[in-house]
């Protein structure tokens, strides 16, 4: 039987779960509507549970071709530069009162979705916020939020005010919003909108919202308290190219009646769109992947390039092994070295790489010197650890653990970068 590979065929969206307390219990979910339009359209949800340490496994995840982000509770606002100086004690109190299930921070959540928006950004992988999801993208961008759009907004809004939330009828709740023209959002929703009026009616269900847009984001629709109903990047915005990067504050997924039809046509679009750019960045990445692997070399140049391997393998045995491994002869490592300072095509990335491996090497006699110095730098090293204590020597541990993932980190999104 022959065995196919999936995730050549079926695109994959990461959505990551809600986690919430039911009987006393922590309970993860993720809202149907969403999936249901996912699937509908031809991708795959894959779910990232809400459960501790997955941050640090999100490369366990991949393939991916796309990144849905929906609710959840307020984001920390230390993770971003927050202003509540017009808000008393008094009102900061009473907002937690109010919003108990949204105020109680979610440090973990936080932490995996902002390293999936920050993932998606680098990659240019299609990404889509509902609701928390757009404010975590403007967040991830520089952008900064309301810490509460009432009591924030009734202030300085001389226009009509705005129910944003409504906790006795979640999906039945409605509100205007005035869509931007020539926007993705006024291409959904033309067809539904009065000529000269531009609004929709739209659910929400949140306290919180943008304050400050990102620099890199356009509005598509506002609020008659001012409010930024969603936004785009203009210039990662063409799904038939696989590019999608957008945050709704509002509820398109839940504008349904009773017999299941959206309030207006357009409701759906911005899933169907999202998905086609899915599909479209997975037939990308698919297809850089097959041309890496249909490169071919003539008899000629795979000899040469075997010569090269070779001598870049002793160099790595050489750094690896120390004082462990006899020199090799000099004219061994010279193919090598001559293709370094000759080779004009390679990348800075893989000239990076090259290094790593020892492939530098020049002269074995002055690189054994140099394993020499290492060795005796070891030695005193493991003199100054032998007289530590076990505690010491374990805070040491922990310490050159954490930097080295945090090396390692940075290292990968410099890598990606060039």
């Amino acid at each position: 039987m022959v065995s196919t590979d999936l995730s050549a065929i079926l695109p994959r969206v990461l959505i990551v779960s809600r986690r919430c307390v039911r009987k006393n219990k922590f309970v993860d979910f993720v809202g149907e509507y969403h999936l249901d339009l996912i699937v509908n359209y031809g991708a795959v949800p894959v779910i990232v549970p809400r459960v501790s340490g997955v941050h640090m496994l999100l490369d366990s995840f991949e393939p991916i071709h796309g990144v849905l982000l929906c609710e959840g509770e307020d984001i920390d606002p230390s993770l971003y530069e927050t202003d509540i100086s017009g808000l008393s004690p008094e009102e900061l109190e009473e907002i937690r009162r109010l919003h108990v299930s949204d105020t109680a921070i979610d440090r973990e959540k936080d932490s995996i979705e902002l390293r999936l928006a920050k993932l998606c950004l680098e990659r240019n992988i299609p990404f889509m916020g509902i609701c928390r999801g757009s404010q975590v993208l403007n967040v991830a961008c520089g952008g900064t939020l309301h810490q509460d759009v009432e009591k924030e907004l009734s202030k300085k809004c001389s226009g009509e005010s705005v129910i944003h939330i409504d906790y006795d009828n979640y999906d039945g709740h409605r509100h205007p919003v005035k869509v931007v023209e020539n926007t993705p959002l006024h291409l959904w929703f033309k067809d539904s909108l009065e000529e000269g009026k531009m609004e929709i009616r739209v659910n929400s269900y949140h306290h919180q919202g943008v304050k400050r847009l990102a620099e890199r984001f356009v509005p598509m629709a506002f609020a008659p308290d001012g409010l930024i109903e969603g936004f785009y990047d203009p210039d990662a915005y063409n799904p038939e190219e696989g590019k999608f990067i957008m945050g709704l504050q509002f509820h398109p997924e839940r504008m349904q009646s009773d017999s299941e039809d959206f309030d207006y046509p357009g409701c759906p679009s911005a899933y169907q769109e999202f998905v086609k750019a899915v599909v479209a960045y997975q037939k990308k990445v698919n297809s850089s992947t097959s041309e890496e692997k249909e490169l071919k070399l003539n008899q000629e140049m795979e000899k040469k390039r075997k010569i090269i391997l070779r001598s870049f393998s002793l160099a790595r045995d050489m750094y690896t092994a120390g004082n462990g491994m006899a020199p090799p002869k000099e004219s061994d490592l010279e193919a090598g070295a001559e293709f370094l300072e000759s080779n004009t095509a390679l990348s800075l990335q893989q000239e990076k790489r090259l290094k790593q491996m020892g492939a530098t090497v020049r002269n074995a006699s002055s690189y054994l010197q140099r394993l020499k110095m290492n060795e005796e730098r070891e030695m005193l090293a493991k003199n100054v650890m032998g007289k530590m204590s076990i505690e010491q020597l374990s805070d040491l541990l922990s310490f050159y653990r954490m930097m080295g993932q945090i090396c390692s980190d940075v290292l990968e999104k410099k890598l990606l970068a060039l």
